[in-house]
């Protein structure tokens, strides 16, 4: 096959659907430990799909489209989900591997060949873990019970006693008794103005809340503070629904939001893939392959280097309730029914024990594959990945292993990875090529929650109605930011309307309730997301318009340049490279459009012409990439899109640029404003590489 288009869903790991007809969410009862929240929740595809694909000519690609929008089935959505949550399933577990083979069933049952590759990796779990809090030195500490409650009636509590207890995957072992600072939600900014205010952390238990930056981000920041350990809360204010002045607070199972016992789980890890195996794959049990030692790891900058610990709502009220110093800023400050929030350090003395239990274990990742039969009529490969909440391990170690073959015949990555977050509408994030294909799919569908208007018209109103693949944490990265697979991510609704995210009542309860009651959300972005997949799969010419990312890199410049005003650099040669892809970008449309009106000629020469124009299509965004990677993270190969270095979350449009620029505006010497106009000049050529890939000539 001349490609390979590559269709994500994950188990243990965020909610993750395949390809095709009714994708589920994945919401396993047990969100306590990073690789088993959200499970997987794949696709009912129907035996009906099948034959059509199979069988019907190029030419009838309408009717069985048409024939797929018939077929999405909520009841479907729902019994999978159902079956997938009733137990927790940490990857490498023996209920995670009974989680594969119900993947491996389904999926073979609709006579697809399936199939399960393992791989051993280093996974991480909590041998022992404790938590006491003194209202100062040498008096009586009171200890945590680091519990999520359960509720009466709560159907899963049963399973309850299967969850592994609350944790940071991969954090340092350890003990650390030490007065406490409060440090906002963790940013460098927000250590930055407490040493202005003489604030000293060095030694100390920093305390932060989750919302605006990821964990690992918010440990590493910790400890560069000089911090001796880290505590991460779940603020009432962001995630519990505050509370109205005089009105009560509900929480789940009366009311979306997070119970105050609730606690969001993660991992600290600063990288993707199996610690032990970092820029090369891991193999499975038994095989010999490379790893790193336990010493190597140990001192690596990807681990945390600090113990850490997730605590609740409540929790967290009961530290800040004992700490003395100076009174957060009012941003800092929690919902109004929250204590006065103060800075510290002190008088409250934290006394932290982490122990981890770091060991190789076998991850399942599970595969399906509708086989095409010729380059218009490409092969769909459907994928759910195991292991993503501990670092994107699944996804990352295949990627790896297939990184030649993928390189030279992927077309596209389709992700999904938290399907339904509640209302909101469709919410997709993409490279700038594939956004007509998504527009034009999204006026097919109906909008669920307003049925009267389809997704194209309702996700219109936001603006950007379609969002950028830039940030990490889920698993286009390895797609995209590692090899230059063009890719897309897609949900419905918006993140704020999914407080439970990483908890115990991440579950099906939740979704049935409050997600999504009738499931008809998960069949809309299942819809959307089969009709992409079709066309990717099916029309003759790849369906990418490099225009749109021109003019994307035009606009993402412009900011670069607003805020490069007055420095002593030229983004001329970058300015210069877009012009280039944009003249490339509209002469390949052109091609496009030429060959399809002498589509019905189907000569030699004309199927040679557009094989040619498909293969520059194909490998034009591969271009993007660069053998050394970006400065200091060379996993991230990427010179467009990738994280940012401060948030594993964050979008960054030509992260190289502004992390340099960052470093100058800081340091502001001759070497650093050197740098930047380094990776100005790095991101030119990229864009150069590409044009040159589009205009498919040579110098």
């Amino acid at each position: 096959m001349a490609a390979a288009a590559a269709m994500a869903t994950s188990r243990g790991g965020k909610q993750r659907q395949p390809l095709l007809q009714s994708p589920t969410p994945a919401a396993p009862n047990g969100g306590g430990a990073a690789g088993r929240r959200r499970f997987l929740a794949f696709l009912a595809v129907t035996a009906a799909l099948v034959a059509s694909y199979q069988l019907l000519e190029p030419t009838d690609s309408s009717r069985y489209r048409a024939l797929f929008l018939t077929l999405g089935s909520n009841a479907t959505a729902a019994a999978h989900l159902r079956a997938l949550t009733l137990r927790p399933h940490v990857a490498g577990t023996e209920a995670n591997a009974a989680a594969a083979r119900y993947v491996l069933h389904a999926f073979s049952s609709l006579s697809f060949p399936a199939h399960i590759t393992p791989y051993s990796v280093l996974l991480s779990y909590p041998a022992h873990r404790s938590l006491t809090l003194a209202a100062a030195r040498g008096l009586a500490a009171k200890p945590f019970s680091l519990v999520q409650e359960t509720y009466n009636g709560d159907p899963f509590a049963e399973a309850s006693a299967e969850v592994i207890p609350t944790y940071f995957a991969y954090s340092a072992s350890g003990s650390v008794a030490a007065e406490v600072v409060y440090a906002n939600y963790g940013h460098n900014e927000d250590y930055a103005y407490l040493a202005s205010r003489g604030v000293d952390v060095a030694g100390k238990v920093a305390l932060v809340r989750y919302g605006d930056i990821h964990c690992e981000d918010m440990v590493r920041n910790a400890r560069a503070a000089g911090a001796a350990a880290a505590i991460v809360y779940t603020d009432a204010k962001d995630f519990g629904g505050g509370a109205t002045r005089g009105a009560k607070r509900k929480w789940f199972p009366d009311a979306r939001w997070l119970p105050p016992t609730g606690v969001q789980v993660g991992t600290l890890y600063y990288g993707n893939g199996d610690p032990t195996t970092p820029m090369w794959p891991s193999c499975a049990a038994g095989d010999d392959c490379e790893r790193l030692s336990a010493e190597d790891l140990s001192g690596s900058e990807a681990m945390p280097g600090i113990p850490a610990l997730p605590v609740s709502a409540r929790d967290g009220d009961t530290i800040l309730k004992a700490m003395g110093g100076d009174v957060a800023p009012p941003k800092w400050q929690g919902g109004e029914d929250a204590p006065v929030y103060r800075l510290g350090p002190g008088p409250a003395v934290l006394n932290l024990t982490y122990i981890g239990n770091e060991t190789l274990a076998t991850i399942e990742n599970v595969y399906a594959v509708i086989q095409g039969k010729e380059e218009p009529r490409r092969t769909i490969i459907l994928c759910s990945w195991d292991a993503e909440e501990f670092a994107l391990i699944g996804s990352t170690e295949w990627v790896e292993e297939n990184m030649d073959t993928l390189a030279s015949r992927a077309i596209a990555y389709l992700n999904v990875d938290i399907s339904v977050f509640g209302p909101g509408g469709l919410k997709p994030r993409a490279t700038p090529q594939l956004d007509e294909l998504i527009k034009e799919a999204s006026k097919m569908v109906p909008d669920p929650d307003e049925p009267s208007q389809t997704l194209y018209d309702t996700m219109m109103r936001h603006h950007p109605p379609i969002t950028r693949v830039a940030g990490a944490g889920t698993d286009f990265a390895a797609f995209l930011q590692h090899i230059g697979v063009p890719s897309l991510d897609m949900s419905y609704g918006l993140f704020e309307e999914y407080p439970v995210y990483h908890s115990l009542y991440d579950d099906y309860v939740w979704v049935e309730r409050f997600g999504d009651p009738l499931f008809h959300r998960h069949v809309a972005v299942a819809s959307v997301w089969g009709l992409i997949a079709l066309k990717l799969a099916d029309d003759e010419i790849i369906p990418f318009n490099y225009v749109s990312y021109a003019s994307e890199l035009e606009e993402c410049t412009k900011d670069i340049a607003e805020k490069c005003k007055g420095f002593p650099v030229t983004l001329s040669p970058l300015q210069k490279s877009i012009k280039q892809l944009e003249s490339a970008a509209t002469k390949i449309h052109q091609e496009k459009l030429l060959q399809a009106e002498n589509w019905s000629l189907k000569t030699r020469q004309y199927t040679l012409k557009v094989r040619e124009i498909n293969d520059r299509l194909m490998m034009a965004e591969r271009a993007f990439t660069n053998r050394e990677g970006l400065a200091g993270r060379p996993w991230y190969k990427h010179m467009i899109y990738a994280s940012s270095d401060q948030d594993d979350w964050g979008t960054k449009a030509f992260p190289g640029i502004v992390s340099a620029m960052d470093k100058a505006k800081k340091s502001n010497t001759t070497e650093s404003w050197r740098s930047l106009q380094h990776e100005i000049y790095r991101v030119a050529r990229a864009v150069s590489k590409a044009s040159a890939v589009l205009d498919g000539g040579l110098t």
